[in-house]
Formats: C-alpha cells, structure tokens, sequence
C-alpha cells in the first residue's frame, strides 16, 4: 500500500510562488509514475501536472504550463510542485497522486488511471 502525504499549501498573494510536497512511501518510489491534481468545491478534480517515474517525462495541464514546475527527488522519496505567478483561479484543494503504471500506457489526465491518492493541501491565491 502507498501512502502519499501532501504538504506546502497555504495563503499567497496573486503573483506569488508556493511549493507544494509529496511523501510517498510504501512501495519503491522509482516505480511510481507522480501526479497531481486538483479541485474546487462542487467541481471535479481536474488535472495540473504529471512527472514519469524516472523524471526524464514531464506533462502539464495548459492552464499551468510555463507557471508550475514539478520535479521529484529520489533521495527524499518525495515530488515537488512549484507555483510561480499564481492567480486567484488557482485556488483549490491539491492532490498528489501515484500510479503503477507506465508513461507510455496511462492518460495522465485522467485521475481514474491512477492508484493512490494523498489527503490534499489547500492553496488560497488571494486578489
């Protein structure tokens, strides 16, 4: 069983930068492909970015493309989300994710192609 544990959310000013953690633990961590997620109140979870499990592959949604950055790192067993300009509209629950699955075989779009799922941290972008 894996167990995926968000951290970094918070309160930020519109234009400012916030990182968001994941600890993943329970299976090699290499093995897991990494995403995250996320979600507005009376909304669906909608995707923002996904990183391989070798980190060579990275995806993001188009919204976040050129702000967000996500990365993992192997010694720490844990992936990253950085958020540069942030805008109000991206405030909402995030979610890490983890799936078993390849790069090549898994929308990573699609939140039902992945296994796990943490207990989201809330980011608050303020105008």
């Amino acid at each position: 069983q894996v167990q995926l544990v968000e951290s970094g959310g918070g309160l930020v000013q519109a234009g400012g930068s916030l990182t968001l953690s994941c600890a993943a633990s329970g299976r090699t961590f290499g093995s897991l492909l990494m995403g995250w997620f996320h979600q507005v109140p009376g909304k669906e979870r909608e995707y923002v970015a996904a990183i391989s499990r070798n980190g060579s592959s990275t995806d993001y949604a188009d919204s976040v493309k050129g702000r967000f950055t996500v990365s993992r790192d192997f010694a720490k067993n844990r992936i990253y989300l950085q958020m540069n300009s942030l805008k109000p509209e991206d405030t909402a629950v995030y979610y890490c994710a983890a799936a078993t699955t390849n790069w090549a075989r898994i929308d990573k779009r699609h939140e039902g192609d992945y296994d796990y799922w943490g207990q989201g941290t809330q980011v608050t972008v303020s105008s």
